[in-house]
């Protein structure tokens, strides 16, 4: 077995687990990424995953894992992989397909848009200006939110540098007492203090997901007099789009979860350097502790202004995302010319659409 076949096996029962709620998304993301990343090795890969010997790997993989699952958990985690294979072995007939109907239908869309043309140009440069319109105030409020969580955990966090200092006052034995106590809270604050900044930055990306679907409509509801003879191919384009502009909002989402972990990361160090302080004799505790009771202040400062450096800009690069999208549209409009990975979107959107049908049917039976 090939070793992506083998991670392909590990990430499915990882998504799939013992859970009965699994969740169609998950699936389909980890079958998406690992049907593009096999390449030149397509067919090899197909094989192996159809070979027998998966049966007698699954069989050690689920003795330990299904010890505690129900009988729907054990019959998703068997029926996954062969699904999988079939899958993969119909993307590639679909692939095909979907470049051919793409050209073909981008042709009839010039051809019939053709007299339209400046009327086209002025609605989707309309639609660029609404959107960047609509942006900019999200830009402006997840730059805002970036700055106020970032300076509220920066306040509650600066007492902690000044507690520490007053405790240098205090004999060895009480400092080493009180000093891991200390560090929990501490660490306990980074923690709770990155949640809510968590907390505060993920409803911007469902607001601005939830502008794409309007703004992709209101595309569609201009362009639809100049296509009406074609609007199955204009359709498709819109939903090709829609999948783009919706995967930056979830791309947006995910950076910014992903930059508010690496700030836990990097102000955590801060409590665990306290934790070993702890341990050392009383003579070199305090010259361990005095240069990071004078430093906290300033690490804590500079690690929450890289954050603030780091994550406010995404708002406005997220904006200039969905305009090029906006404007690769036009391009093709103008041209009749499919780009080259053009037919990708609509092959994974089918693949979504395929997991999401096997899973509804692969529902446990109610008691």
């Amino acid at each position: 077995m090939s070793p992506k076949a083998a991670a392909l096996i590990l990430v499915l029962l990882a998504v799939s687990g013992a859970r009965a709620d699994v969740n169609p998304d998950e699936v389909a993301s980890v079958l998406w990424k690992y049907f593009t990343e096999l390449g030149s090795n397509a067919k090899e890969t197909v094989d192996q995953l159809q070979q027998a010997e998966i049966t007698k790997q699954l069989n050690t993989l689920l003795e330990t894992k299904l010890q505690s699952a129900n009988l729907y958990a054990e019959d998703l985690q068997r029926r996954l992989v062969p699904f999988a294979t079939q899958l993969q072995a119909r993307l590639a007939q679909d692939s095909q397909r979907l470049k051919e109907q793409i050209r073909q239908e981008l042709a009839e869309l010039r051809a019939k848009l053709a007299p339209y043309a400046d009327e086209v140009h002025q609605q989707i440069s309309t639609n660029i200006r609404q959107l960047q319109a609509k942006m900019s105030p999200y830009a402006e409020e997840l730059r805002s939110q970036v700055d106020r969580g970032a300076g509220e955990l920066q306040r509650v966090l600066e007492p902690y540098a000044t507690e520490l200092r007053d405790r240098l006052q205090d004999n060895a034995e009480s400092i080493q007492a009180s000093l891991s106590p200390y560090a929990d809270r501490l660490q306990q604050q980074i923690d709770s203090g990155v949640e809510t900044l968590k907390e505060r930055l993920a409803p911007l990306a469902d607001e601005l997901k939830a502008q794409v679907g309007q703004s992709v409509e209101e595309l569609r509801r201009g362009l639809s007099p100049y296509a009406q003879e074609v609007q199955d191919g204009l359709n498709r384009q819109l939903e090709s789009l829609t999948a783009q502009m919706e995967r930056a909002a979830e791309e947006l989402r995910a950076r910014l979860a992903a930059s508010s972990e690496e700030l836990r990361a990097q102000l955590s160090p801060l409590a665990q350097e306290l934790r070993q302080a702890a341990g050392s004799d009383a003579e070199s505790l305090r010259q361990r502790l005095a240069p990071l009771a004078q430093q906290l202040d300033e690490r804590v400062g500079q690690t929450l202004e890289a954050f603030r450096q780091q994550a406010a800009p995404f708002g406005e690069a997220f904006g200039r995302q969905l305009v090029e999208r906006l404007e690769e549209v036009r391009g093709k409009l103008d041209s009749g010319t499919a780009g080259v990975e053009d037919h990708l979107e609509l092959l994974e959107k089918e693949v979504r659409d395929k997991v999401a049908a096997f899973l509804s049917t692969a529902q446990p039976a109610e008691n």
